[in-house]
């Protein structure tokens, strides 16, 4: 599952290696949207594939601190400890509307409104006891340990401000790097918070809804006689801590937890 973003950076590598050398093949080219870059704004959307992850951080000494049954609803022990906490993602889809103005010659002000779908998995490592017996776990090879999954899911609404640097255009094709800061809200986490606001140990992980981020990446652009397709990979890092804690096994072994985004996106102009 981690691997995910590398599989879609190897697509998005792939599809350029794919292009460059029919767009180079050629010894004369007409050029497409001929003046296009000189226009003051445009307009378009955008379909991307994500990955979300997180970044995690545990408590300090989170193997030597004893939780009993009422702090983890989901396993029947009167003695637990946490020996790890990992994170892993799954693919999700992002759609967005896209304005861009010009600033300089090859300098451009984006404003992308995105709507993104995606979920993560926390994956607990537990040593759990009961009357002083362990409490082994069937379904695990490792049976010795109990293994806890909880998945979040996430709804994000994302209103990033990127600057846009392009390359000189060659022919029909062109490079650019991208990068700024976005505000987000996250929906699902919003909901799953006010769901479970009186119950301190249902064992959902509720998370912060608003968070900001940095973004950063590359991409390249095709300019067809109809249209210019950008093919974009970028990478976003959240800032807030997005984790609540409530007195409960889960939400107490993580110090912080951070968002991380993986995007893969194919931008119509």
């Amino acid at each position: 599952m981690r691997k995910n973003p590398v599989y879609l950076s190897i697509l998005f590598l792939s599809l350029i290696i794919l292009v460059l050398p029919k767009a180079h093949g050629q010894q004369r080219y007409v050029m497409n949207l001929q003046g296009y870059n000189e226009q003051p704004y445009h307009f378009g959307f955008i379909l991307g594939l994500n990955q979300m992850l997180f970044t995690l951080k545990p408590v300090d000494n989170m193997t030597g601190i004893k939780w009993n049954n009422s702090q983890s609803p989901d396993i029947a022990a009167d003695s637990l400890f946490v020996y790890s906490v990992n994170t892993t993602g799954a693919p999700g889809f992002s759609v967005g509307i896209l304005g861009s103005l010009r600033l300089r010659k090859y300098l451009d002000l984006r404003f992308i409104p995105t709507l993104s779908f995606g979920s993560r998995n926390l994956l607990y490592t537990i040593r759990a006891f009961k009357n002083g017996n362990i409490v082994y776990d069937k379904g695990s090879s490792d049976s010795t340990f109990v293994h806890v999954k909880k998945q979040i899911n996430s709804t994000y609404i994302t209103f990033p401000l990127l600057i846009k640097y392009r390359s000189y255009r060659d022919n029909n094709i062109g490079a650019y790097f991208l990068g700024g800061i976005s505000y987000s809200i996250d929906l699902a986490a919003a909901k799953r918070t006010k769901q479970n606001a009186n119950n301190t140990n249902s064992g959902i992980i509720k998370m912060r809804t608003h968070d900001f981020s940095i973004q950063a990446g590359a991409g390249f652009d095709f300019y067809t006689p109809y249209f210019k397709l950008g093919v974009e990979a970028k990478m976003i890092y959240g800032l807030n801590n997005l984790i609540i804690k409530e007195n409960d096994l889960y939400s107490g072994s993580i110090k912080s937890m951070h968002s991380k985004m993986f995007m893969l996106s194919f931008i119509f102009e």
